[in-house]
């Protein structure tokens, strides 16, 4: 984020820009995106096996539990979708192929920092469990912060720097230098968090006293995230900045310094960009003017009043009010009802597949949760006339395209998908709230090609996750094995086995076994974070269930929940699910992991019955058996039946010898056999 180089920039000269801070009792406007990233990367948090949610939700809640242990009352702003003018494009393009080389080298073992899939949903779940209140802006949150923060004079907590260009009046803590392990006290009474705080006019003043006002031309000749012009190349080569006595370190400080030690000399910002266009061809003039004038208004106050949301539930916000949004999408969207991903391919009718720790020569993980996109994009076709760009009758009716920026291999590329064309009913997206809880629970497990009596048995937080799984078993090319489905499934019993531990009044031998399991289930996290080699077969496979989840959650959203949403916090943790993996496929059984806890045990079944009849035959198949098969098939088509009868007895025979769960994996083999027969 901001002004690449700044920020170890000032670090830098941490003495003369920075002032040390005792933060207590006090509002904090916090940049949402940079702390969970920041949280995510700097807690020793395991990253290659598609993020440990549990691990990471401990984090969140001890970061804000040190805030309020020193009266400190946090306001978090998150980002929204991409600005409609899409003048980040470039940027976020660029991102996206850093994102992709470093997931790359965390899958063969080598450092890379990438965000799981689904850790802003986690981040947010938390944030309502800690009752922090919080607001997704319509887009880019950095103004709507700075004009948050002055109103209420408190310092902003972020890691971008577009904050030493922002007038705050109270300054910027950034969270590199935020204490918030390491609570101190005064007087034995009052707990503070060390912080260092940055002085706009400390800053200014250590260049010959420059007017703070020139920073935002400071900030678009040094290139942000919306402004990049290869033409200010031409300026920086003829304008032979003075560098000043103060080394630079690379060559990113060196242009910062020169052009600091430059817009010096000049009074005001009018001043100064005449100058600078005077180094630059007459034909260009006009058009960069305009370009950087545009860039710098991206410093000034917001016209957004972000305290009406804190105080009132609502605020207002030109840019989407103008868009004519349904009001209830707004409100969902300022809550965190709805994921930015909705808003992009509303406005913008694109939107960005994020790359996650997977094989890379293989197809992107995204690809299986496709239709499941497709009808979130058909919900969204008819929102407002305002959005739809292309002149009436100018070309014969055709279906609205969305456009997707996806992993190809190690670079990005832009997909067209045409979303599905849904009943009228569900064609009007204002109109969308209105329809029953029954309509729209069956268009979600009609997406997810699930049938409601599956999900009958099935506790109400698991029901989601549940049809997901159903709808990730149906695709074949998950090459999804019984032991991915048994990892998975297991894995989902940690919420549950939580809640045994946590109630009053269970019996002491069902407490003691939820312990012991829950205690197995901690002891194989950690083995697997030993150092086991990252099987990326399994992680992609994975990878595609999470994408399942996700594109599952985001049209449950859009749905206004017909299914509750899950608590991701106890739902998936990677080390867990690998580590469950290996275990399985070297000697531990399900049926005897689980023996300890009866509870745990009868819900597994649940969920394993509930799952199985979505899952191809084939991974139900012995060891060893499903290659054998393979070869064997051009044989067992000429004789079928004979030979379809003798795989599914001697089957049977092998799963009764090895395991109690094989008397369900029999019932399966059973309904396929009858259902080949019946063809």
């Amino acid at each position: 984020m901001g002004i690449r180089g700044l920020m170890s920039f000032v670090e830098d000269h941490s003495n003369e820009f920075f002032t040390d801070l005792k933060l207590r009792d006090t509002k904090i406007v916090i940049d949402g995106y940079a702390l969970f990233h920041r949280l995510s990367f700097n807690s020793n948090l395991e990253l290659r096996y598609g993020g440990d949610y549990d691990s990471f939700a401990d984090v969140v809640q001890n970061f804000f539990e040190s805030l309020f242990a020193c009266n400190i009352c946090p306001y978090v702003v998150l980002d929204g979708g991409c600005d409609i003018s899409d003048k980040k494009l470039t940027t976020l393009k660029d991102r996206a192929r850093e994102k992709i080389q470093m997931a790359h080298s965390l899958s063969v073992g080598g450092s890379g920092y990438v965000c799981p899939l689904l850790i802003r949903e986690v981040f947010i779940q938390v944030l309502i469990k800690l009752q922090v209140c919080f607001v997704q802006c319509f887009s880019e949150a950095d103004r709507d912060i700075m004009t948050l923060a002055n109103h209420w004079n408190c310092p902003v907590l972020s890691s971008d720097s577009d904050f030493c260009i922002f007038d705050l009046k109270t300054g910027f803590c950034p969270l590199n230098s935020f204490q918030w392990r390491n609570i101190n006290t005064i007087k034995g009474t009052q707990n503070y968090i060390p912080a260092k705080c940055f002085s706009l006019d400390a800053f200014c003043h250590h260049f010959s006293n420059m007017n703070k006002a020139l920073l935002p031309l400071f900030a678009v000749l040094c290139g942000n995230d919306h402004i990049n012009l290869p033409i200010m190349e031409t300026f920086l080569s003829k304008a032979r900045l003075p560098l000043g006595a103060t080394s630079s370190k690379g060559r990113r400080h060196h242009r910062i310094l020169g052009l600091l030690n430059w817009l010096s000399h000049f009074t005001n910002p009018t001043e100064a960009l005449d100058n600078v266009l005077k180094y630059l061809p007459k034909k260009d003039r006009e058009n960069v003017k305009e370009l950087l004038c545009c860039s710098m208004e991206e410093y000034q106050q917001s016209r957004v009043k972000l305290q009406d949301f804190f105080q009132c539930g609502t605020y207002a916000c030109p840019d989407a009010l103008n868009l004519g949004l349904p009001e209830w999408v707004l409100v969902a969207l300022a809550k965190g009802q709805l994921s930015p991903f909705i808003s992009d391919a509303l406005v913008l009718r694109r939107t960005i597949l994020h790359t996650q720790v997977e094989n890379m020569q293989q197809p992107n993980a995204h690809r299986i949760s496709q239709p499941i996109r497709q009808i979130i994009y058909g919900l969204l076709l008819n929102a407002s006339p305002h959005l739809d760009k292309t002149p009436r009758n100018a070309l014969p009716p055709q279906p609205l395209a969305f456009s997707e920026m996806e992993r190809i291999n190690k670079n990005i590329k832009t997909s067209i998908i045409d979303a599905v064309e849904l009943a009228k009913d569900h064609s009007d997206l204002s109109k969308l709230t209105e329809l029953s809880l029954r309509r729209r629970q069956m268009l979600l497990l009609e997406t997810l090609k699930v049938k409601q009596t599956i999900l009958e048995p099935i506790p109400a937080s698991l029901k989601l996750p549940v049809a997901v799984s159903c709808y990730w078993l149906q695709h074949t090319e998950t090459k999804t094995k019984l032991h991915h489905l048994q990892s998975l499934l297991l894995a989902m019993l940690v919420g549950p086995l939580t809640a045994i531990i946590n109630s009053p009044g269970k019996e002491e031998l069902q407490e003691d076994g939820a312990k012991m399991l829950y205690a197995e289930f901690q002891r194989v996290k950690v083995q697997t974070r030993l150092g086991t080699r990252l099987d990326l077969d399994t992680a992609h496979i994975f990878c595609q269930w999470q994408s399942c989840l996700q594109m599952g959650m985001y049209l449950n959203q859009l749905l206004s929940t017909p299914l509750p949403e899950p608590d991701l916090t106890r739902l998936y943790s990677g080390s867990l699910v690998h580590g469950l993996c290996q275990q399985l496929l070297a000697s531990t059984s399900v049926e005897s992991l689980l023996s300890m806890c009866p509870e745990a045990k009868q819900l597994y079944e649940h969920l394993f019955n509930a799952t199985r009849s979505y899952a191809p035959i084939e991974i139900f198949l012995p060891k060893g058996k499903s290659n054998s098969k393979k070869k064997r098939q051009k044989k067992q088509n000429t004789s079928c039946s004979k030979n379809r009868g003798r795989t599914t007895a001697h089957t049977k025979c092998w799963y009764k010898g090895n395991n109690r769960f094989g008397l369900l994996m029999v019932e399966n083999l059973e309904e396929h056999s009858e259902a080949s027969d019946l063809e």
